[in-house]
């Protein structure tokens, strides 16, 4: 059975030393950039190899172009791939220790993108598998390579033209992932200019993790989201953050909520304020077009 969207720590300890399986560590601190691959070389789940958010799953940036976590080119991505051991037959299973709301989303949703359905977050992540006893290794690992081939899904992601046109019209939805005050503009403390884009809902991506950080039931989550829809078909949303990394865990609790998928504003907050000519709201109202 291949898994799609999350796998429990006493699931992946069956599996943990399948060849077949390639676990990947995505433990990542923003403020502390090397602080993860530290700790990865502390201790991680045997087998896994490291994927650093900013070396790995993101491009450079481009001052005032780009925001601040660009996706790489897709023909570069797919060597890291082939690199860590992924084929067409390999599930992947990434973790991090945030509940999968930094880099493991974002891996996930790019594997995805490419078409790589066969990719799973682990659900309580590396805190849930210390706490279980199970077996950690130290230092660096590798896999065989394999060739990964790319099928890239360019509808699971949108632009900032799309999304401008998106936030004025009654039969789609923009819903921001980022925390409640800093989608009103109160608590900015990343990015130079706070605020929203006028017209998206507030959907913080904490509210699909109970206090344990593991994902509340598909049934809490179907009806979390089929509330925030409010009769919007998903595939006419878009969902952003302050980058594009914790959106995608709103995207993952779309899919586990077996609602279809959602789709994921790459560039988010930090690309939108680029251009001052684009619009930026503050305060509760989603209805400030």
């Amino acid at each position: 059975m291949a898994y799609s969207t999350l796998i429990s720590v006493p699931e992946l300890f069956k599996h943990y030393a399948d060849p077949d399986w390639a676990i990947i560590d995505c433990r990542f601190t923003l403020t502390e950039p090397e602080q993860g691959q530290e700790a990865y070389l502390k201790a991680h789940i045997p087998g896994a190899v490291y994927a650093h958010l900013d070396r790995d799953l993101c491009d450079p940036i481009l001052p005032g172009k780009t925001g601040r976590h660009p996706l790489p080119p897709i023909d570069t991505f797919v060597e890291k791939l082939s690199a860590w051991g992924i084929d067409s037959e390999v599930q992947v299973i990434a973790y991090d220790d945030v509940g999968g709301a930094l880099a493991a989303a974002r891996l996930w949703w790019m594997l995805r993108w490419l078409d790589h359905d066969s990719v799973a977050i682990l659900d309580g992540g590396w805190k849930r598998w210390k706490e279980s006893g199970f077996p950690v290794r130290s230092g660096t690992e590798t896999r065989t390579a394999r060739r990964f081939t790319a099928h890239p899904r360019h509808d699971l992601v949108v632009g900032w033209e799309e999304v401008e046109e998106m936030r004025k019209r009654s039969d789609s939805l923009v819903l921001d992932s980022r925390t409640v005050d800093r989608y009103r503009g109160e608590n900015e403390t990343i990015d130079p200019i706070a605020g929203h884009i006028p017209g998206a809902k507030s959907a913080p991506y904490t509210e699909v993790l109970d206090e344990k950080e593991k994902f509340l039931s598909a049934e809490k989550l179907r009806a979390r989201f089929q509330e925030l829809l409010a009769g919007i078909p998903v595939e006419r949303t878009a969902f952003y953050c302050g980058s594009g990394v914790t959106a995608a865990l709103n995207v993952l609790a779309v899919a586990h909520a077996r609602l279809g998928d959602a789709r994921l504003y790459a560039g988010s907050w930090s690309e939108w304020i680029t251009d001052q000519n684009r619009p930026v709201a503050k305060g509760n109202s989603s209805l400030d077009k």
